[in-house]
């Protein structure tokens, strides 16, 4: 083989590799059972909720009595084991024999919330045997709001198997993706309070700086429109004092102090007998 075939032979190998390790990375997420046509944007958008909870693992261990126990893995809306490619979004595994059990299935998904709660449900598991008419396995995972905790408290509260038919896993976490929205404690009025003052000191702050910077004003006189707010003053003062006088603007004061008006002209005669003759 000629040098340049050998060299675009091994970039073809190189390729190749680096697109099947592409394909290997991605990994599988949650496919709503039915049609992608007839997914809901309420599926959609608790699916786009539960996405900070796909890159973390979440395991309990159960045990029956002293032959029994069992590991349960969980992951949500991921493979619990991507290299095996089987869709197992929740899986068993028995401790003594070391087998595995699929419970469901990320590509047979379910999910709907309520006021603080998702509803997570794989369906596909590996069949029952002797229980449940054979059927499937069903695992759900019910996620209850606790605000400022990512994820925690993933336990199993029951295996309802006694029946004929739909019968399922029911597990239990909390999480803070289950919370609705926080309203905001601001009223209206709060809002409009805090927009008024924020105008008012850029106001003040602005006009001041222009006055003292490019106008060159000193003093009070660095106060924007400083002659208008004065002017102002003293119309509200006055408007005050007309309004708040509690006696008549002519009434007489209740005390008169001495005046010159008071005093009259004295008469030249009242010393005349203390003068010597």
């Amino acid at each position: 083989m000629s040098p340049p075939c050998h060299t675009s032979a091994l970039l073809l190998v190189f390729v190749a590799l680096a697109v099947a390790g592409a394909e290997q990375s991605e990994e599988r997420s949650c496919d709503v059972v039915g049609d992608e046509s007839t997914e809901s944007q309420m599926e959609r958008a608790l699916l786009k909720k539960l996405e900070p909870l796909s890159h973390m693992r979440f395991n309990v261990t159960v045990e029956k009595g002293k032959t029994e126990k069992y590991i349960y893995h969980f992951r949500v809306c991921r493979e619990v084991n991507s290299t095996s490619h089987d869709f197992g979004g929740l899986v068993q595994t028995d401790r003594q024999s070391g087998k595995t059990t699929v419970i469901g299935r990320i590509n047979e998904t379910q999910v709907f919330n309520g006021s603080d709660w998702i509803m997570l449900i794989y369906k596909g598991g590996d069949s029952y045997g002797r229980h449940c008419s054979g059927e499937k396995r069903r695992a759900v995972i019910m996620i209850s709001c606790k605000r400022g905790v990512t994820a925690s408290s993933f336990s199993i509260i029951s295996e309802e198997r006694e029946k004929e038919q739909e019968c399922f896993y029911l597990f239990e976490m909390d999480s803070s993706v289950a919370c609705p929205a926080e309203n905001s404690h601001l009223s209206v009025g709060s809002i409009l309070l805090i927009t008024f003052v924020s105008l008012i000191a850029v106001y003040i702050i602005g006009g001041f700086l222009y006055q003292r910077l490019v106008v060159g004003a000193k003093g009070m006189e660095q106060i924007p429109h400083f002659a208008f707010w004065q002017d102002l003053g003293n119309l509200v003062a006055d408007g005050c004092d007309f309004v708040c006088r509690s006696k008549p603007r002519n009434a007489p004061a209740a005390y008169r102090g001495v005046g010159d008006d008071q005093l009259g002209e004295e008469s030249e005669e009242r010393d005349d007998h203390l003068l010597p003759m």
